[in-house]
């Protein structure tokens, strides 16, 4: 229904465009041309004849927008399919259209906004407008729009100049046409000093953002998925992708990375020389990114955060939610207003009831003056009356004195007999005084009973709950005797463990001491043994050199210088050499087993080994 409903107002601006004489229909040659244009753009096939056969009854005179409406939704608009055709070819036919008849920039060519650039303005127009014919543009998003393409320019518009201009065009506070907003911008009120191309720029950048719902765009370094280096690329970001290119001019594509609700965006460390990075995850791949600085990273990741959002809530583009938003609190600033202003007729006609009832007011005073004046007049009957009653009243009064004097002899009795009542009046009254007193004294005393007895009971509770607190103190120091008791029998039990380890230690140390004197007696008695063994080495040696030269018959035994006969001093002194070297290298071997099987020392292996030895060295 979103897009039927902008494809409306495109080819509604088509259609009148066509209607040269403004009375609201065009010739059925004219629709044709235009049909078979929309049957092109919209990328649907031609049907000629279904024309025909719609205006067959009408072959007479043109057709009205009416009459062309249901041909249109049945034909054409119905068999529309959203991708199947480029939005931006179909804008442009019925711009072309529509601009060759409406649009009339300055012929000096001192035209603020181009051509190309009028023309992203009137689709910047129809998305903003109001979905009512003919197509305005309220004052709100005039200001919002203005306000997006200053933004670009990071220049502020002057919303009281954009007031005061609505204030002073009476016939366009309810909105502005998109020929009426284009000769706004072409009179530089709003763009005063800024260049063609800043504002070219500016238009352009709102057109992606706006139509062709591209989010934000620029220049990341991107980390190769294969051959993991990094190349610089243009980004463009849209609700659905965020796709990427060798350039700006977005000739080249090399990517794109497809959002849905699963993806995520995250910060990354600084790594790889490059700086301000961050990643977006998919289900099926990390894309590693990195932006020139802090600020670009943070607004790259919260646009693909906001992408991935929309995703999420099932919406396709950012503005539309927005525009949609921006009319629901425009309907609710009219419900304001409307019900402001029946506020206000309430209150005037609360007013008009105010002034009525005043003016009843009046007359009730009126009245009350009249009133007051027939009460003067019967007030002066009634004095007249009273005047008549006293003269009356005197007349009794004598008669009343008369009665008085004979009174008074009756009222000196009466006095006596009173002065007694009084006198027993009084009495009566200290007696009651006396008994007053010693009431309010045994009140008293109940009271000082009743507080005794209170601040005793108040005693014995206090008593009662230190008594109590003494008993849980005293259970409490009872069971931290009982727990210290316990501790000091486990840590006597342990000092007892301690010491009769220390105890097993030190015996274990006398017999390992013991053991070592044992075998150091052993040592001594196996070198003594050793020394008597190489003696007796020396002795069979000298005994066999002597057998080994026997005596010949007649010969002498030579004796040269006190030489034995047949003996060899350099053999000997080599046999010795040896005999010391193989002592030596044994006393060092028998010094490390000591060393390393201290605890586990047994002499008599030792005595064996060193009598072995012995046997061994008896043998060589």
């Amino acid at each position: 229904m979103e897009l039927r409903a902008e494809l409306l107002k495109s080819v509604w601006y088509a259609f009148t465009a066509l209607d040269a004489e403004k009375s609201g229909k065009v010739s059925k040659s004219q629709l044709k041309v235009l049909s078979h244009n929309l049957y092109t753009v919209l990328g649907i096939p031609h049907d000629p004849v279904a024309l025909e056969e719609h205006f067959k009854d009408d072959d007479d005179g043109p057709v009205s927008s009416q009459g062309y409406m249901p041909y249109l939704n049945k034909y054409i608009l119905d068999k529309v399919e959203e991708g199947a055709f480029v939005k931006e070819r179909f804008d442009e036919l019925c711009w072309t259209l529509t601009a060759k008849k409406n649009y009339k920039p300055d012929r000096n060519g001192n035209s603020v906004v181009s051509h190309e650039d009028a023309f992203k303005l009137w689709c910047l127009f129809n998305f903003l407008s109001e979905d009512k014919y003919p197509l305005v543009m309220v004052p709100d998003e005039v200001e919002y729009l203005l306000k997006k393409i200053c933004a670009s320019m990071s220049i502020e518009l002057n919303s009281g100049e954009l007031d005061d201009y609505f204030s002073q065009e009476t016939q366009q506070q309810s909105g502005l046409t998109v020929w009426q907003f284009l000769d706004l911008l072409n009179s530089g009120r709003f763009l005063r000093s800024i260049e063609r191309e800043a504002i070219s720029m500016a238009i352009e950048e709102v057109y992606q953002e706006i139509i062709v719902d591209v989010l934000k765009q620029g220049y990341l370094w991107k980390k190769g998925h294969l051959r993991r280096n990094w190349s610089e690329r243009w980004f463009t970001l849209k609700p659905s992708d965020l796709s990427y290119y060798m350039s700006e001019e977005r000739k080249e594509k090399r990517g794109s990375i497809s959002l849905d609700r699963n993806a995520c965006v995250e910060i990354l460390p600084d790594k790889d020389g490059k700086r301000c990075m961050f990643c977006v995850k998919t289900a099926s791949r990390t894309y590693e990114m990195s932006a020139s600085d802090t600020k670009q990273r943070q607004e790259w990741t919260l646009a693909i955060q906001m992408a991935i959002r929309l995703q999420a809530e099932g919406k396709k583009s950012l503005h539309k939610d927005l525009k949609q938003k921006r009319r629901e609190q425009r309907e609710q600033r009219e419900q304001k207003k409307a019900a402001k202003e029946e506020e206000m007729q309430r209150l005037k006609q609360l007013q008009e009831e105010k002034e009525r009832k005043l003016q009843e007011l009046e007359l009730l005073k009126e009245a009350q003056r009249q009133a007051e004046l027939l009460l003067q007049e019967e007030e002066q009957r009634r004095q007249q009356q009273h005047e008549e009653m006293q003269r009356m009243l005197e007349i009794q009064l004598q008669e009343a004195e008369q009665a008085r004097a004979s009174m008074q002899a009756e009222m000196v009795l009466k006095e006596a007999e009173a002065k007694q009542q009084r006198k027993r009046i009084r009495e009566l009254e200290e007696m009651q005084q006396r008994l007053q007193g010693a009431l309010e004294q045994e009140i008293k005393a109940r009271q000082d009973e009743e507080a005794l007895r209170s601040e005793q009971a108040r005693l014995l509770a206090e008593e009662e709950e230190k008594l109590k607190q003494l008993m849980k103190l005293k259970e409490e120091q009872e069971e931290y005797i009982i727990k210290a008791q316990h501790e000091k029998l486990v840590l006597k039990q342990e000092m007892e463990n301690k010491s009769k380890f220390l105890e097993e230690a030190q015996q274990q140390l006398e017999e390992v001491r013991f053991n070592r004197e044992r075998m150091d007696q052993d040592v001594m008695l196996a070198q003594r043994k050793l020394q008597q063994a190489s003696t007796n080495v020396k002795h069979w040696n000298v005994q066999m050199n002597r057998l080994m030269h026997p005596i010949a018959p007649g010969e002498k035994r030579t004796v040269v210088s006190g030489r034995f006969p047949g003996f060899n001093p350099v053999l000997l002194s080599r046999r010795e050499s040896s005999l010391k070297l193989k002592q030596n290298l044994e006393k060092k071997q028998s010094v490390a087993m000591m060393d390393d099987s201290k605890e586990n020392i047994n002499g008599e292996k030792l005595v064996q080994m060193s009598e072995k030895e012995n046997n061994s060295s008896e043998n060589v």
